[in-house]
């Protein structure tokens, strides 16, 4: 494998400004490069410090400015935080898959799936594409995911089950687990139909891999499945979870819509208090329809309109 010579670290305002003096001190010229702070070249290298407070550092010469100029005057410490180099199978074709919803009483459970290949992990790397759960704003999530949806064009897929068939589906699989594998079983098939010869899928750990590989068809049966603790430090599986939340805050929105009343994410007293609204406007059945009836808020909230 040719030596990488592409990297990438998490730097704050303060120690990009510092960066900035020292590039201008060692005679780099400057250019705008979008989402940055700025971008700087010399020769056959580039810098670019971007508003997110990821700096990329790439081309001839990379490795060496990191040790001896990135590391010892900006970092402060020589830890090899390389992408490449502490995880190169995230820069190889793979698919990412993640779900959201799981632990939402309301709502759909969606399960969305990245393909990458190519230069895709870095150009994703320079989006800003994280683990969907460091992003704080909704909004921020719903614009990221439409920016993804155009770099990668058809590369994903995303399983939308909503609660009414998701009910139907928990009855039928008795399991959470298993209706999960279901649904990242399915998302593979999708994605393995336009790219056959993707070797290989990760996802958060979150049952034996058997239960995926007993539930993927034909086309599915010869790829590596691969589950790990963190997943979402993989580029695909981050770009899969932030897919996945868009999509179950916009079908939220929606179901909302339909009963009238704003459906809050979560399994709190916020949520039981909007459950019993509901009942109490439309009768059970209309709360049936926008929520996972197995979880304990559904009895409680069923129970005490009988009672009440």
């Amino acid at each position: 494998m040719p030596e990488s010579n592409s990297f990438t670290f998490k730097i704050s305002p303060a120690q990009a400004e510092k960066l900035r003096a020292i590039l201008e001190e060692k005679g780099f010229t400057f250019r705008e490069v979008p989402y940055t702070l700025y971008g700087a070249q010399k020769q056959k290298l580039t810098v670019n410090a971007y508003t997110s407070g990821k700096l990329l550092v790439q081309g001839r010469g990379a490795k060496e400015f990191i040790e001896f100029t990135i590391e010892p005057e900006i970092i402060g410490e020589a830890r090899l935080g390389y992408d490449e180099v502490h995880n190169p199978e995230m820069f190889q074709p793979h698919l990412g898959i993640d779900e959201s919803g799981k632990g939402d009483f309301f709502g759909p459970l969606v399960i969305a799936g990245v393909f990458v290949d190519g230069d895709l992990p870095h150009q994703l790397l320079e989006l800003g594409v994280k683990d969907s759960k460091k992003i704080s704003s909704d909004k921020k999530a719903l614009d990221l995911a439409e920016e993804i949806k155009d770099l990668i064009g058809p590369r994903w897929n995303i399983v939308t089950i909503l609660p009414e068939r998701y009910n139907e589906l928990y009855i039928k699989f008795r399991n959470l687990n298993r209706l999960l594998a279901w649904g990242h079983a399915k998302v593979i098939e999708n994605l393995l139909i336009r790219w056959p010869n993707c070797p290989r899928a990760l996802s958060d750990k979150f049952a034996n891999e058997s239960l995926i590989q007993r539930a993927l068809q034909e086309q599915g049966k010869k790829i590596i499945l691969q589950q790990r603790t963190k997943a979402e430090s993989d580029i695909a599986v981050a770009a899969a979870s932030i897919l996945a939340r868009a999509t179950f805050l916009d079908r939220l929105k929606f179901l909302g819509e339909k009963v009238g009343t704003t459906l809050p994410k979560g399994a709190s007293a916020q949520v039981k208090a909007a459950a019993k609204e509901i009942v109490k406007k439309s009768g059970p059945d209309a709360l049936k329809s926008v929520c996972k009836f197995h979880f304990k808020t559904y009895n409680e909230v069923i129970d005490g309109d009988l009672l009440g």
